[in-house]
C-alpha cells in the first residue's frame, strides 16, 4: 500500500511520463525519430507521438521558405481580387437588372454610349492631326535652322519634345477609344444575356 506522500509523486511521474514526446521526420530518405527535436529538424515536416500509448498528437508541415511565403501570400491576395471582381460583377448586374425595365432601353444606354465614344474618336483623331501637323512645322523650323549651320534654341528643343510627348499621350487615348469601341458590340451581347438570365431568376423568383 502507498503511503498518502507517495502519492502525488507518483501522479506527478504518470503526467510526465503521458506528456513525453517522440518526434518523427524525413532526413535523407530516411525516416527518424527520437525523444528530442534537434536543431536541424526544426524546419523539417514532423510527427510529434506520444511516447506513453504511440498516438499522434500532432502533425505538422515544414516551415515555408521566404519565397514559398511571398508566393503563397500573393496567391491569396489574387483569389481575394478575384472574389471582389466577381462581388463587383454581380453587384453590377443586379444594378442593371433593376435600372432597365426592358431590353430596349438596354440596347438604346449602349446606343447612347456608342454615339459618345464615336464622338470622342472624331476628337481624338481631330487632335492627333492637328498636333501632328503642329510638330511637322516646327521639326522643319528645327531642320531649316541646322541646314544654315544655326543652332537650335533651346525653347524651339523643348516645345518640339513636349509636342511628340502630348502626340504619343493622344495616340494612346485614340488607342484605347478604338478598343473600346470594337468591345461596345461583343460586350452588348454578353450584357443581354446576364440581363435575361436575371430577369428570368427574378420572374421564377416571383412566381
Amino acid at each position: 500500500m502507498l503511503l498518502p506522500a507517495a502519492i502525488p509523486a507518483q501522479q506527478k511521474n504518470q503526467k510526465a511520463a503521458a506528456a513525453k514526446k517522440l518526434y518523427c521526420w524525413d532526413e535523407g530518405g530516411r525516416r527518424i525519430c527520437g525523444d528530442t527535436l534537434p536543431p536541424e529538424a526544426v524546419d523539417r515536416a514532423r510527427t510529434e507521438i506520444n511516447a506513453s500509448n504511440g498516438k499522434t498528437v500532432k502533425t505538422l508541415d515544414r516551415t515555408q521558405t521566404d519565397e514559398e511565403r511571398a508566393a503563397a501570400a500573393l496567391a491569396e491576395k489574387q483569389a481575394k481580387l478575384a472574389a471582389e471582381s466577381e462581388a463587383a460583377v454581380k453587384r453590377r448586374d443586379l444594378a442593371m437588372a433593376e435600372s432597365y425595365a426592358s431590353e430596349e432601353e438596354l440596347r438604346r444606354a449602349y446606343g447612347d454610349r456608342i454615339v459618345l465614344i464615336e464622338e470622342s474618336l472624331k476628337g481624338s483623331r481631330l487632335a492627333v492631326l492637328s498636333l501632328r501637323q503642329s510638330l511637322l512645322g516646327l521639326l522643319r523650323q528645327a531642320a531649316d535652322l541646322e541646314l544654315q549651320s544655326k543652332s537650335v534654341a533651346k525653347p524651339l528643343t523643348e516645345k518640339i519634345q513636349q509636342q511628340h510627348a502630348d502626340l504619343l499621350h493622344l495616340e494612346d487615348t485614340l488607342q484605347q477609344q478604338m478598343a473600346e469601341r470594337a468591345s461596345l458590340g461583343t460586350d452588348l451581347e454578353q450584357t443581354l444575356e446576364r440581363y435575361r438570365a436575371l430577369k428570368g431568376a427574378g420572374s421564377t423568383a416571383h412566381d
